[in-house]
């Protein structure tokens, strides 16, 4: 019907009232102008613009034209724009996973890159523990994961995001709020205690194991839960005393004493970003290279 070289110069006719200025503002000569200018009335089987040898007017039906013409330039030259940012990296889309401790300094650091380098691009996040993060990368339904270090499967690559220490989480009232000063692990043995779950929360389980383990002492398993959040919950009642990173003590209870935990290793818990290699989003490989 029509092409965008022919709505343009419509437009620049339009505007100009005028062959030669508008050949002029579009760098061509007037003859192949006026060309398209008739392909296009042509075309449309309508007439645009009325022509003397001394005056160029829109019709009505050009008066009608010019509004859509600008229009129709205007969305071609906004899908270009869409076009050329997400093939650099700059617009679109990325899902990243996060685990319910990362939602605080870790997720806000990588928030704030995102921000920065990709500020066009669309952001949507899930919070998952590292099994149900590294299922979803698998499948391709996340870009970027902050997972517990685990065994990866074929095609996930991974590298280090942090480290953290760990810090006793002891109910208000409890005899080792009282004390001043870091924890011992071995003050940990006989308290009743919240655990992380085998499953849901194997890394934290996996790593308190081998703290209690080495340090001989045998805390008394209360209860099983997946999510720190929902162990701290628990321990702002009263009903135990728990682990957890260090990163933690951001969610405020007024209830909770946190203590440092000290411990051969200072900072034991590790954070790592995963994602799947084969994945082609520019988004993310923009943010890969900036974090």
């Amino acid at each position: 019907m029509f092409t965008l070289a022919q709505l343009s110069g419509f437009v620049a006719v339009a505007e100009e009232l005028h062959f030669t200025r508008a050949a002029e503002r579009l760098r061509m000569t007037q003859p192949p102008l006026s060309r398209q200018m008739q392909l296009l009335e042509e075309g449309l089987g309508v007439r645009l613009l009325d022509r003397t040898n001394r005056s160029v007017r829109l019709t009505p039906a050009g008066r009608a034209f010019l509004t859509e013409a600008r229009r129709i330039l205007r969305q071609a030259e906004r899908a270009a724009l869409a076009a050329r940012q997400v093939s650099t990296g700059e617009a679109g889309s990325i899902a990243i996973g996060f685990t319910a401790t990362s939602a605080h300094a870790p997720l806000g650091d990588l928030l704030a890159v995102a921000r920065r380098t990709v500020p066009e691009a669309e952001v949507v996040l899930r919070e998952l523990v590292t099994r149900d993060q590294l299922e979803a990368l698998a499948e391709g339904t996340l870009d970027l994961g902050m997972v517990r270090p685990a065994l990866l499967g074929p095609g996930l690559r991974s590298r280090p995001a942090i480290r953290e220490g760990l810090l006793a989480a002891v109910p208000g009232g409890h005899p080792l709020a009282l004390r001043a000063g870091p924890l011992e692990v071995a003050d940990l043995d006989g308290q009743e205690f919240l655990m992380y779950s085998p499953v849901e929360g194997r890394y934290f389980h996996e790593l308190l194991i081998s703290v209690f383990r080495a340090a001989r002492v045998a805390p008394v398993f209360t209860q099983y839960l997946s999510h720190v959040h929902s162990i701290l919950a628990l321990v702002n009642t009263g009903w135990g005393v728990a682990v957890v990173p260090e990163s933690a003590e951001q969610m405020r209870f007024d209830g909770i004493v946190f203590r440092p935990l000290t411990l051969p290793d200072p900072r034991p818990v590790e954070l790592d970003l995963v994602w799947r290699e084969a994945n082609d989003n520019p988004v993310l490989g923009t943010l890969l290279r900036h974090l």
